[in-house]
């Protein structure tokens, strides 16, 4: 008869100095030890006596969630649980099946959606949000708002009244901050233009900044004593300006998009994948729901991308079985949050006052969620969120190196590489604009400067 091994209750003696060894081997600090310790033994205690080498891929999962959220782990402390399981399943146990755990998928799920991130931070009321950045904050900045926050709370409504972007928003606040800081607390309303000027001359004598940062900074404060203060600055021309350089944007080859897609595995080749073959940006693809795919008419809807416009993209065809599977371990994972008392996705508040059952609806549930479950910090209520861009981002700039690419790869460079290779294929550059959601065709006319043929046929005088 086979040998069977013993289902693994605790860590003995003798595993626990097997298990040390391996975390030695992994390059853990030896003050971390005893915490490994005691992440791997709350994992074997939560298997309630089966063994751990045995666990399939979704019930180990099961297990990371709910301890997680059980213990109420910060992002740090899950992903040490997730290192310590990982080193005790695959390294010390040696555990065949736990090698097809999606690791790399619990490692990112481990840093959670904040309530100022992008997707999140417009749920927010203008004086939640500066009150959130004052307590958060520390030193300078974090004064200046608790000084100004009645100003600040009026910067932030004003803008969202004329619909602006969230990167907007946040950015012109933090302008507004600077600025403030610079006239050491002084209110704006009690500065002149000349200090304005003067700012913005600093920004570039001093802080050497580039052309675009210094127009930011210049738009913002515009803004707030146009729009806010009610006290235009009128013409301000008495500052140097930096002078804009002429960007061309990092694209990558064919046999590069190849060799770098080849490096990476799992959420992060599919969402990697789709990012070049649709030319979306890399939140627009992180924030899709199962209701976007459409696969009768073979494309993706974009919702209320950037300048809160809809497009629609196609649906590459050599997708279309990794996006079925997607459906599917959503379908599965949203069933399983049903039944524990769970399964909520954070929608559009106008639409949750209409539909109130809208977000519990599989339609509207993310395409990429998060391994985690988090409580929304207004209300309590647990939801799960989409993946963090962070860890996708890293993995692209790794599988970038592990290819051997020297240029300065990032998720953008797929968008860029989408629109570069359309138009290298001769397809209308009306077309490209629109799947790219650009507003101006200018901004599209700069993948022809990254062409081997800019408009005509040149060869290089050498060649001939």
């Amino acid at each position: 008869m086979p040998e069977h091994p013993r289902p693994v209750r605790s860590l003995a003696t003798q595993t626990r100095i097997a298990y040390k060894k391996c975390l030695i081997a992994e390059g853990i600090p030896s003050k971390q030890h005893p915490y490994y310790l005691k992440r791997a033994n709350q994992f074997v205690k939560a298997t309630s006596g089966r063994d751990p080498r045995s666990l399939p891929p979704d019930e180990t999962g099961k297990i990371l969630e709910s301890l997680g959220r059980d213990n109420k782990l910060t992002d740090w402390q899950f992903s040490q649980l997730v290192d310590a399981v990982r080193i005790l399943l695959v390294n010390c146990l040696n555990s065949a099946i736990s090698r097809k755990v999606d690791w790399d998928y619990w490692k990112a799920s481990a840093r959670p959606i904040k309530p100022d991130h992008p997707s999140t931070a417009r749920e927010q009321t203008p004086e939640e949000l500066i009150y959130l950045r004052i307590k958060r904050g520390s030193g300078e900045y974090a004064r200046i708002r608790s000084m100004h926050r009645d100003l600040l709370v009026r910067l932030v409504t004003e803008i969202r009244a004329r619909g602006y972007a969230y990167r907007t928003e946040e950015s012109y606040e933090q302008w507004v901050v600077r600025y403030i800081a610079y006239c050491k607390g002084t209110a704006p309303e009690e500065s002149s233009p000349d200090q304005v000027a003067k700012y913005l001359h600093d920004l570039v004598i001093t802080g050497n900044v580039s052309a675009s940062t210094q127009n930011q900074a210049l738009n913002a404060l515009i803004f707030l004593y146009k729009r806010v203060l009610q006290t235009p600055l009128g013409q301000l021309e008495d500052f140097a300006r930096s002078k804009r350089k002429k960007m061309v944007p990092v694209v990558m080859s064919r046999q590069e998009v190849k060799a770098l897609l080849a490096e990476l595995e799992g959420w992060q080749r599919d969402v990697a994948s789709l990012l070049y073959g649709t030319g979306m940006r890399v939140m627009e693809a992180l924030t899709l729901r199962v209701k976007d795919i459409d696969f009768d008419y073979n494309r993706i809807h974009i919702c209320q991308a950037k300048g809160k416009k809809d497009r629609y993209v196609p649906l590459p065809k050599i997708l279309l079985p990794d996006l079925r599977r997607q459906l599917e371990k959503v379908a599965s994972l949203h069933q399983d949050d049903l039944q524990d008392g769970y399964g909520e996705v954070l929608i559009p508040e106008a639409l949750s006052r209409k539909y109130p059952k809208a977000s519990r609806e599989l339609r509207w549930q993310l395409l990429y969620p998060s391994g985690r479950l988090s409580a929304d910090p207004r209300s309590g209520t647990i939801r799960r969120h989409h993946m963090h861009e962070s860890g996708l981002q890293r993995a692209v700039k790794k599988a970038a190196a592990r290819s051997g690419i020297t240029k300065r790869v990032g998720c953008h460079t797929f968008r860029h590489s989408f629109a570069t290779h359309l138009l290298e294929a001769n397809h209308d550059i009306r077309t490209v604009q629109e799947l790219l959601g650009h507003a101006d065709v200018s901004t599209t006319m700069i993948y022809t400067h990254v062409l081997n043929r800019p408009g005509i046929s040149v060869s290089s005088p050498l060649d001939l």
